[in-house]
């Protein structure tokens, strides 16, 4: 595509039960519904390379998740459930029925906890680097240290730029992909504040999902893992796959935490060959 992918969409603020969430769609009218819902500490514009590569074919709803991009600030806890109701009136005030949610980390967790809730709104779920265990208790000393430090600042501090391209990035990116680590400076455009009740909330604060996951059948689930991800390492994520029963699991290799992003052209050719396969028999 040679136009600029952001002149293509239309961004709408939609009242949901987490405040306004900001949702940019594009792509074709009438396909079949793609969401995509971010990282923490990302916006939906992480997803231009899925828009270029999906929007010929599918209606893409990229999402500004609460607190981040232009949705409303966080200022509370809140939890997978919540997010996935949230999911839900974003379809509803689209006309959607169905969709593909796509998720990476943060969104990931919530594309495996989704059909669990919502198989009736699910046609398919995609899990990109992430986890349905507890947090460990380094994730939950770094992640509550980071939190207190970023809920005392008003803009987002210069360190914050640093603790993201760390757990983003991975030895190929750091030694081959440039843009990539120029692309983690985004984190300096989020409210500190909210972040910071995001960690709280996604991070320190999850629980184990995994029964939750042994609930759902008859929805197709493809979860990815990063070989280099230091975040969430490819055996917790296979841990989640195993966890729901008939899910396709697929390992990108020299790719980290930020999969969609850092390693796009590896990413959509999985969901493509994820959303071309037969179902499978019940």
């Amino acid at each position: 595509m040679t136009t600029n992918w952001l002149e293509e969409v239309t961004e709408k603020l939609i009242p949901t039960s987490l405040g306004l969430i900001n949702v940019r769609v594009g792509g074709r009218s009438d396909g079949p519904a793609m969401v995509c819902w971010p990282s923490l500490m990302m916006d939906g514009t992480m997803w231009q390379y899925q828009y270029e590569h999906f929007a010929p074919t599918h209606r893409l709803v990229l999402v500004d998740s609460p607190g981040h991009g232009k949705s409303d600030a966080l200022r509370k806890i809140i939890d997978l459930k919540d997010c996935a109701d949230a999911v839900v009136e974003i379809l509803d005030a689209l006309d959607i029925d169905k969709c593909v949610l796509v998720g990476n980390s943060w969104g990931g967790m919530l594309a495996g906890v989704f059909p669990a809730y919502y198989p009736q709104r699910t046609a398919a779920a995609v899990g990109i680097n992430c986890t349905a265990s507890l947090p460990t208790t380094f994730e939950s000393i770094w992640a509550g240290g980071l939190a207190t430090f970023l809920s005392l600042h008003a803009k987002m501090p210069p360190l914050a730029a640093k603790a993201a391209r760390a757990a983003f990035a991975g030895p190929t990116a750091e030694a081959t992909n440039p843009d990539f680590l120029e692309f983690t400076d985004f984190v300096l455009n989020d409210d500190p504040k909210s972040v910071a009740w995001a960690l709280r909330s996604i991070l320190i604060g999850r629980k184990d999902e995994h029964r939750r996951l042994n609930t759902i059948s008859n929805v197709p689930v493809l979860i990815i893992a990063g070989e280099e991800d230091s975040q969430f390492p490819v055996h917790v994520v296979r841990k989640m796959a195993d966890a729901i029963e008939g899910s396709t699991f697929r390992v990108l290799q020299h790719t980290a935490h930020l999969a969609a992003r850092e390693n796009p052209d590896g990413v959509n050719a999985e969901i493509d060959a994820f959303l071309a396969a037969p179902p499978a028999a019940a």
